[in-house]
């Protein structure tokens, strides 16, 4: 088991375990005692009351973060024909067809996200088992296999986030990053849990928002409550 830091040790002191903070009040105690020399990134984690193992409950969506993750997202396009030039005319960072396929059977993922039209999908399927490992499959749940990908593109570049619940029902999304301001951070959390609030199931029974976490790169889990949370929201 790695042992932790100085630092950690006495950030670790600064959080009441026992506590669950107001969402602002979390996201300064993580800010002040943040300690790395690079920039960390935020992160949430939300631990739904579903039953992941029913596919009536399974929770899965995007949100568009209204001050992106803090990160350049390089997006790739799989299209032909006009849908190539509007994937370049969007910011799309590799557009192409075959040589793309070619390319990533090679074993190259130089990339964050991957968007397909339907008609290519055939020639994507190639490479499934290279995207689908990591995450970067496109997949039409997701709205990343469309004919609309200059706007797919845009949302993608601006700060669209996936989202999943895994097997235990928690949904795990990065929300930006310590550098911003205590505002932006609470207002990309707001925008995540109203779209997963809209998710629930309806045959999701009893408290759907078990229990919040967030957390930098570097620093231990804060305790937010869900209550406070979900009364900023309604």
């Amino acid at each position: 088991m790695a042992r932790k830091g100085k630092k950690h040790l006495e950030f670790l002191k600064t959080v009441d375990t026992t506590k669950k903070y107001e969402l602002e009040e979390g996201i300064r105690l993580m800010k002040d005692n943040a300690y790395a020399k690079f920039d960390e990134s935020v992160d949430i984690s939300v631990r739904l009351g579903i039953d992941p193992r029913k596919a009536d409950q399974m929770v899965r969506g995007t949100v568009v973060l209204p001050h992106g993750i803090g990160k350049e997202i390089k997006v790739l396009v799989f299209a032909k024909g006009e849908k190539e030039r509007e994937a370049r005319e969007a910011g799309a960072d590799f557009v192409g067809g075959e040589d793309l396929v070619d390319r990533i059977a090679g074993g190259w993922t130089g990339f964050d996200k991957a968007v397909a039209t339907p008609d290519v999908m055939s020639m994507v399927a190639k490479i499934g088992k290279v995207l689908g490992p990591r995450g970067l499959m496109p997949n039409p749940k997701v709205g990343t296999v469309t004919f609309d990908v200059g706007r797919v593109v845009t949302e993608l570049k601006a700060g669209k986030v996936e989202f999943r619940a895994d097997k235990t029902g928690i949904v795990h999304v990065p929300v930006g990053r310590v550098s911003f301001s205590l505002e932006k951070i609470s207002e990309n959390v707001d925008s995540l849990l109203d779209v997963l609030i809209r998710a629930k199931p309806p045959s999701s029974k009893g408290v759907y928002l078990c229990s919040i976490a967030l957390a930098s790169t570097m620093g231990p889990g804060i305790k937010i409550d869900p209550l406070h949370v979900r009364s900023r929201l309604i």
